[in-house]
């Protein structure tokens, strides 16, 4: 009955209401004489039925066989005396437990103590270490609140919007399985690049936000916290790599925010890096503690708005917005800033984001291309830049990328989205779009850049790296508002990048490039005198010069590619994104990992630069890996990605 007592001693013994007279006299000096009493019929009934108190236990059968010799004698004298004896084992029992109670109490303040001082842990089932950034920006008082009501996200069920991803059948045949066994090899292939990129990051760079991959050295260009780290953490999850994933995750929740050297940060790559990576790693793991280091990190970018007009700075954070912002860095916040605002049920993040939305709606048709958006924006005056330059490409390319994508994380409940996207690719498709003119009229379509001088519009037919992502923005775009003549016109934006690929030495697109282009966007015939006049020998015809000939190792065209490819399930695709991969491996790989280089149209060895961006491991590997993997991973119907190329969970309609 005892945990540890002989059984012998697992016996009734004296209840402490039994002895309490005794105990309550002694303290108070009585005579023992005058307290003693033989027990009664109802004492010896109690007994039988009381167990030994916890203060009593050690000293019970002593006391037990006391009082069992008393009520057998008629000698009082001698009952005094045995009760001497009895109350001799009470006091001993009463000292033991007052020591065991101060043991007791000692251990639960040393361990009350200790529970406080230790670092306070997330409730994960991985239970990792969670620490809380040494600022609270939460609590910080903004010295320009929103003067009007917080937006409030979009309210109802989610439309059943049209599917965007192909409907794909798994192949039973033989020629099928031939098939699979390739895509697996493929993939394979893809995965073992990325561990050794990220192994060498781990070994050389940990911590620090990009690894150097020819000289191992580390570097720091985004606030320090790790981008490489964060930037991987879906690409880990997606690959299969647990392990590795909660490895970084359990030193990504010990990122303190305000620890940082840098003196001033990139809202926009702070974004789309670190809180879109983590967004995704949450969306894809369901680890809660992910969610709280968003929502921190979240709450200091907040702060960006903290501005007169409520209008984001892009750096500084000076409290004033900027005047001469590129227009991607302050409208490419919607995606990261409303999935926050859904997973927070904090409607401030919305409405912070919302704001710029109606902006850009004040201004779309009252441009010098209206139905576009110069490259620059003076958000402190809310004025359209003067400069007047409108592409899709570098420093503005996000916010026509995040249009249909907005759509998309808000299940169609705003129809803004759809309104401003259709009107600016109206523009782009009128103005922007070009065919090449080569030999053998290749079907293809580049965007490229326009230049306002005074009324007059001047049409550069430059070719961007950057605006490759514009393939597949048009196929999402025709699928989603069910324009079927933007998914061609994204499948030959798609194609002309792989084109430029193929046309280099290296087998990979320069960063910058122009070409010799058709008056229209129907086919035209090849100029040779026009070629000798303009064109460059040393390149393929058609194209006059690559002015920035670096490859950065760049997603833009492999996202296009890998889109095209679940949105059309044409196998073109995979090849085409097989040629693309084994090219950029041969160009840019070095003992440690890969890194961009210097020139893609030389022959021979290519000179490195010594340079891995941490989209390289987040969003080129991840595309690569993705174009060969079943197209269950990842649906484009379930999931949209940033551009960054983290996927966030879209809401699902009712039903």
């Amino acid at each position: 009955m005892f945990g540890g007592w002989p059984s012998r001693y697992a016996t009734p013994s004296l209840s402490c209401d039994l002895l309490q007279p005794y105990k309550y006299n002694i303290l108070n000096g009585s005579s023992y004489s005058h307290i003693f009493h033989a027990p009664s019929r109802s004492d010896i009934h109690t007994l039988h039925r009381s167990y030994v108190p916890a203060w009593s236990i050690f000293n019970a059968p002593l006391v037990l066989r006391g009082r069992a010799r008393a009520m057998l004698a008629d000698d009082a004298e001698w009952q005094i005396h045995r009760s001497f004896a009895i109350i001799d084992d009470a006091m001993t029992a009463l000292f033991r437990r007052r020591a065991r109670l101060l043991a007791i109490v000692f251990t639960i303040v040393v361990f009350y103590l200790i529970v406080i001082f230790v670092p306070k842990r997330a409730d994960t089932f991985f239970g990792f270490a969670y620490v809380y950034s040494s600022y609270d920006w939460s609590q910080h008082a903004l010295k320009n609140p929103p003067s009007e009501p917080i937006k409030q996200l979009p309210t109802g069920a989610p439309s059943a919007l049209s599917d965007i991803q192909y409907a794909f059948n798994t192949d039973t045949s033989p020629e099928g399985a031939v098939r699979e066994q390739v895509l697996t090899e493929r993939r394979l292939d893809v995965k073992q690049k990325f561990l050794k990129s990220w192994n060498s990051y781990k070994d050389k760079a940990w911590l620090y936000d990009e690894l150097q991959p020819v000289s191992g050295k580390a570097k720091d260009l985004y606030g320090g916290w790790g981008a490489t780290m964060v930037d991987s953490l879906d690409t880990l999850w997606i690959m299969g790599l647990r392990d590795e994933f909660y490895d970084a995750v359990a030193t990504a929740m010990r990122i303190n925010w305000a620890n940082t050297d840098a003196t001033s940060i990139n809202v926009f790559e702070t974004t789309i890096r670190y809180l879109g990576g983590l967004l995704a790693a949450y969306d894809l793991s369901k680890e809660p503690a992910i969610l709280l280091k968003a929502t921190e990190l979240g709450d200091m970018l907040y702060m960006a708005f903290d501005t007169p007009n409520r209008m984001p700075e892009a750096r500084k954070g000076d409290l004033e917005a900027g005047d001469h912002d590129p227009s991607a860095s302050v409208a490419s916040l919607g995606l990261e800033f409303t999935r926050l605002a859904q997973l927070t049920e904090d409607n401030k993040y919305y409405d912070a984001i919302d704001r710029v939305a109606r902006l850009l709606e004040i201004w779309q048709n009252k441009t010098s291309l209206p139905g576009m958006w110069p490259t620059y924006f003076n958000m402190n005056l809310m004025q359209l830049d003067t400069d007047q330059s409108y592409t899709i490409g570098a420093l503005a390319d996000s916010l026509y990328e995040y249009l249909p994508k907005m759509y998309l994380i808000l299940g169609g409940l705003e129809p803004l989205y759809e309104k401003l996207y259709r009107s600016a690719m109206d523009t782009v498709n009128s103005s922007l779009l070009f065919r090449p003119m080569t030999p053998d009229h290749v079907d293809v379509l580049f965007s490229g850049s326009a230049y306002a001088t005074g009324d007059i519009f001047n049409l550069a037919s430059e070719g961007q790296h950057l605006s490759c992502f514009a393939g597949g923005m048009f196929g999402q775009g025709g699928k989603l508002f069910g324009i079927p003549e933007h998914v061609i016109i994204g499948e030959k934006i798609t194609k002309g990048c792989v084109w430029a690929y193929d046309a280099m030495e290296t087998g990979i697109m320069p960063e910058v490039f122009n070409l010799m282009d058709c008056d229209t966007l129907a086919p035209c015939d090849w100029d040779q005198d026009r070629w000798e006049r303009e064109g460059n020998s040393s390149l393929t015809k058609g194209f006059t010069d690559a002015r920035d000939p670096r490859y950065l190792l760049r997603p833009e065209a492999i996202e296009s590619v890998f889109l095209l490819y679940r949105i059309t399930g044409d196998q073109e695709y995979q090849e085409m994104a097989w040629r693309m991969y084994q090219a950029i491996v041969k160009a840019t790989e070095t003992d440690l990992a890969f890194s961009s280089i210097d020139d893609v149209t030389v022959t021979g060895e290519t000179v490195k630069s010594d340079s891995m961006e941490s989209f390289w491991t987040s969003e080129t590997l991840k595309y690569f890996y993705l174009v060969f993997s079943s197209p269950d991973i990842i649906s484009l119907n379930e999931y949209v990605f940033n551009t960054e190329a983290h996927p966030l969970l879209r809401p699902k309609p009712l039903g």
